[in-house]
């Protein structure tokens, strides 16, 4: 194969790998809020003395996994506009 279809090929993979980072950690970021945020709901209508308490766990919570998906969209950024994997393309 020629270089220029070396880094077409790269770039096409990773283009798929950025979706599939992005996608699944919005996916897995929803999901976990969701179910936290519903046994919170459940655990605050059980005991309303505990809402302070269980307040602060859940706001704790809630930014730990919005920083993991953070974390991945810039990780994706990084393969989207300084694709390390483009440097090892072998020149003929």
């Amino acid at each position: 194969m020629e270089t220029v279809q070396f880094l077409a090929q790269i770039q096409a993979y990773t283009g798929i790998g950025i979706g599939l980072i992005i996608g699944l950690g919005a996916l897995g970021a929803c999901v976990g809020i969701g179910i936290m945020c519903a046994s919170f709901l459940e655990g605050a209508a059980r005991q309303p003395e505990m809402i302070p308490q269980l307040q602060v766990k859940v706001f704790l919570l809630l930014g730990l996994i919005d920083a993991s998906f953070i974390i991945g969209v810039g990780l994706a950024m990084m393969f989207a506009f300084a694709n390390p994997l483009l440097s090892v393309v072998p020149v003929s």
